[in-house]
């Protein structure tokens, strides 16, 4: 079993890799949110974009999940970091005005 010292307020390594996780983990879902909503809107065949949707929630949901296998704090901490990512990749993203 994880040993979290978060009584302590010291971070531990696990705990910044969990963050860090979530921080890959979430810039890479909202990275492919635009190229997904691109399929969507291009039109014509929707298998491609549904399956990338599935994919992506899939890919996420599964992160998560491990992460809550593990405990509460490595789930809200791996969930943190998505919070975190999702800001910058947007802003990343996002077509110039």
């Amino acid at each position: 079993m994880i040993q979290w010292s978060v009584i302590s307020g010291q971070w531990s390594v696990s705990q910044a890799g969990l963050v860090a996780a979530g921080l890959i983990a979430g810039g890479i879902y909202f990275a492919l949110l635009r190229w997904n909503t691109a399929l969507y809107l291009r039109g014509g065949r929707v298998w491609p974009a549904a399956l990338m949707q599935i994919a992506r929630v899939g890919g996420l949901v599964g992160l998560l999940v491990i992460a809550a296998r593990c405990g509460a704090l490595p789930l809200l901490l791996t969930a943190l970091g998505v919070l975190i990512a999702r800001p910058f990749v947007v802003r990343w993203v996002a077509p110039a005005p």
